[in-house]
């Protein structure tokens, strides 16, 4: 495995998912796979499950870490080829990435989308560049448009947590909040819910749709209840509009998930990827309840990320 951004980079889905829950059981089994391998870690943005996982999971197979806060530690990066370096950029991602690459075996990269410019964004610039002229090995710690670790880890806790044999149905809402975030979970998590074993349907408000590319063949609906009805899991998280990109659009109806809301429901598992704004997204009621599954899924972050990094490992 070369890279891991996507869905697309595992040949066999539950074979992966399986091989994670393995680990889950026995975290060391595999402590000197990466013996004298270092993973960088390279963040371009915030993080607290990501770094903390990765870490904890490299760890695991014997890896030493090397952890970079580029927004607070480093240089700023020029993106643009053929830049004239004039301005306020220091350091080309030329340059950036292949040092890094000379330093680390494996690399891992978070970089936000700005969302201003959706061409930008979607073209995945940083990440593509940084994959270009790292030459090592490269796994994505969220991109502009994608989060494949989170989504990788809650599939892994749909997997332990439902033992029927009906295909469980899965709801992806939408949740209101203050700020404009990302499509990126909500891309993810559709993309990984599309390869899986599960009746998936995603809800919104109008205007709030996914790129097509990332929820094509599933059901989409703007009635929340709808949706909810018979869920065994719903995935609770907020995004901006990707048609009018970036933006918060007006809502008037009350999309947060309460308990009563859940009452239609097969007394479904509530997952969020953290972190959440409680009593906005999600009250405390759920947070708090017998229902939630989310610190379970920021467990299972390290078990997907040791999952991939043992795959690269293994091919180096």
């Amino acid at each position: 495995m070369k890279q891991f951004t996507s869905v697309r980079d595992m040949h066999d889905v539950n074979k992966f998912v399986q091989e994670a829950l393995a680990l889950k059981q026995n975290p060391l089994v595999h402590s000197q796979l990466g013996k004298n391998k270092t993973l960088g870690l390279i963040f371009l943005n915030p993080s607290l499950r990501t770094r903390m996982s990765a870490q904890k999971a490299a760890y695991n197979l014997g890896m030493n870490v090397i952890t970079v806060s580029m927004d607070k530690e480093g240089w700023s990066i020029e993106f643009e080829e053929g830049a004239v370096m004039n301005a306020g950029k220091t350091e080309h991602i030329k340059e950036a990435a292949a040092v890094i690459g000379q330093y680390c075996d494996i690399a891992g990269i978070r970089c936000f989308p700005g969302l201003t410019d959706r061409h930008f964004d979607y073209g995945e610039v940083v990440l593509n560049q940084f994959i270009r002229y790292c030459n090592v090995p490269v796994v994505s710690l969220e991109s502009a448009t994608l989060h494949p670790l989170q989504s990788f880890a809650d599939l892994i806790t749909i997997t332990e947590n439902w033992n029927k044999p009906l295909k469980p149905k899965v709801v992806l809402t939408w949740a209101p909040h203050i700020k404009a975030l990302p499509q990126a979970v909500a891309n993810s998590f559709s993309e990984w819910m599309t390869a899986a074993e599960v009746e998936f349907i995603i809800t919104h408000p109008e205007g709030y749709e996914l790129d097509e590319i990332y929820t094509e063949g599933d059901t989409v609906t703007y009635d929340q209840e709808n949706a909810l009805l018979n869920a065994d899991f719903v995935y609770v998280k907020n995004w901006s509009s990707y048609r009018d990109y970036g933006k918060i659009l007006p809502v008037e109806k009350n999309w947060m998930l309460t308990n009563g809301k859940l009452g239609i429901t097969n007394n479904a598992k509530v997952m969020h990827c953290l972190p959440v704004r409680r009593n906005v997204e999600l009250p405390d009621e759920i947070m708090d309840g017998e229902n939630t599954l989310i610190l379970k899924q920021a467990e299972n972050r390290i078990y997907a990320a040791q999952a991939v990094l043992k795959k690269m490992l293994a091919e180096i």
